[in-house]
């Protein structure tokens, strides 16, 4: 989709639909004025009516516009100015989005709204209406005959009053870079099991490897065998599809600059293994590769936008099926870095991947590691759905995680990481059990993950709760929603 920047400035915008931001019951600026003129004071008697408030996330449209170049406007509340911010705007331009993307548009802009007195600078807004446009009308629904969301075959961002800044046209740039990367991510991760699974996955990261210049390297059989990988290797010995480990490397710093490593967790179809899910557990664990997906969408989106820092993406991918060949209960598993595993719970596979993976970037002397994972149902007890709990052994680098989950207006909250809560891990056959107790379950698989990062300053983030919705809401699409890929791509930005 070609998305551009224009500027009323030179007239009216030829589109299908105008969305026009309204603060609430502010006076009309300069820019609102001049939409009303233009409009013949239809936004005045709106308001007048009282069918025109501004308030968050309020609609009205205006379709019977004659022989205007603006065929039709959708008038979109922010609510009031002081209580704005990006997730605020954001919500309120997705719904806005997606209310006309039901139906095919030759052409959407977004008129970007002047908000003195809130926290959304001019470019932050043009960044967020950029990958609005293109998130927002981009449904799950891949394999619907008709589907119920339509991209735009064109999209603007429009300013008003002066021609387009050299700034805003980078913000808009950067957006649709960011928006092509969260649908990504939401594309992986709501495709079938049988289109996304191990190789298909490393397939598909190879070609945009190829197309964004990120070096790649992928790990079969063979090689993990030697890389001594044998907890990864394990849960994917049940299935008939083979495991691989995708290595993505974006040199864009000094040759001898930190490297940051971001691991994410690939488990392309997780049913439990021997310790099978019940039905309805197992209907979306298409998803339980999210982790890895937000992995590849950050890489790409570092690559384009030619970040000037080193990182490398790593991501390790199964299917845990069950089968004669399956891992069980019992083995006891030895890990890349000699720790040995008893297996308690073969539907506690994820760990056992990432262990594996983090060891393998422990030993690429990188500075600093990120992972993500789909980890556990007890994060989403703990935290609800729209919340990742995040985990550290170094405070000063979950911070910095932290402030950069707080600019991509992606939520994390911190969970404690003290000793005792190893103590459910403690083993009688081996150095360590896969699983604790039911009780603090999040906390104990992230005890058990910090036992393979050796000193590296590491955060892990458990994205089980906002990596998939079960259902729509007014601002976002059910399904993948892409969350955390944005928080990698700013904390790469920062990374030092």
């Amino acid at each position: 989709m070609p998305l551009a920047t224009a500027s009323l400035a030179h007239g009216p915008v030829p589109c299908d639909w105008l969305i026009v931001p309204i603060i609430e019951n502010a006076e009309y600026d300069r820019t609102i004025a001049a939409v009303d003129v233009a409009l013949e004071g239809r936004l005045a008697r709106l308001r007048e009516a009282g069918d025109l408030t501004g308030g968050h996330a309020e609609m009205a449209e205006l379709r019977e516009l004659g022989d205007h170049p603006t065929r039709r406007v959708l008038l979109v509340g922010l609510g009031e100015a002081e209580k704005l911010t990006a997730v605020r705007y954001e919500n309120a331009l997705m719904t806005a989005i997606r209310r006309i993307s039901t139906k095919q548009v030759d052409h959407a802009a977004v008129l970007l709204p002047q908000l003195p007195g809130s926290a959304v600078e001019p470019e932050l807004a043009a960044r967020i209406a950029a990958m609005s446009l293109v998130v927002g009308p981009v449904g799950q629904g891949l394999y619907k005959s008709k589907p119920d969301r339509f991209r735009f075959a064109k999209a603007s961002v429009v300013v008003a009053g002066q021609p387009v800044s050299e700034g805003i046209a980078r913000a808009v740039a950067e957006g649709e870079i960011l928006g092509e990367s969260v649908n990504l991510t939401r594309e992986l991760v709501n495709r079938q099991p049988d289109d996304i699974y191990p190789e298909a996955f490393a397939d598909r990261a190879s070609q945009l490897a190829v197309e964004t210049g990120l070096d790649c390297d992928i790990l079969d059989e063979r090689r993990l065998t030697e890389e001594r990988m044998g907890a990864l290797l394990a849960v994917g010995k049940g299935s008939v599809k083979p495991p691989r480990m995708v290595v993505l490397t974006h040199r864009g710093g000094a040759a001898d600059g930190p490297m940051l490593a971001l691991v994410g967790k690939g488990v392309t179809f997780d049913s439990g293994g021997l310790s099978l899910k019940p039905n309805d557990g197992m209907k979306t664990m298409k998803c339980d590769m999210a982790g890895g997906a937000t992995v590849l969408g950050a890489m790409v989106a570092i690559a384009r936008l030619k970040l000037p820092v080193n990182v490398m993406g790593l991501v390790g991918l199964v299917e845990n099926m069950p089968s004669g060949s399956s891992f069980k209960l019992g083995d006891v598993l030895t890990a890349r870095n000699g720790i040995t595993i008893e297996v308690m719970n073969t539907d506690a596979e994820g760990r056992l991947v990432l262990a594996d993976v983090l060891s393998y970037a422990v030993d690429q002397k990188v500075a600093k590691i990120v992972d993500l994972a789909t980890l556990t149902g007890a994060c989403v007890v703990a935290l609800g759905e729209e919340v990742a709990g995040g985990f550290t052994n170094q405070q000063p680098w979950y911070d910095a995680v932290a402030a950069a989950s707080r600019a991509a207006g992606e939520d994390i909250w911190q969970l404690p990481m003290f000793d005792f809560y190893a103590d459910q891990l403690k083993c009688d056959v081996a150095d360590v059990k896969n699983v604790g107790t039911r009780w603090g379950g999040a906390i104990t698989a992230a005890k058990f993950l910090e036992k393979f990062v050796a000193e590296t300053p590491w955060v892990h983030l458990d994205i089980a709760g906002p990596a998939f919705m079960e259902s729509n809401r007014p601002h976002r699409e059910g399904g993948a929603t892409g969350a955390y890929t944005r928080t990698l791509i700013e904390l790469a930005r920062n990374f030092q």
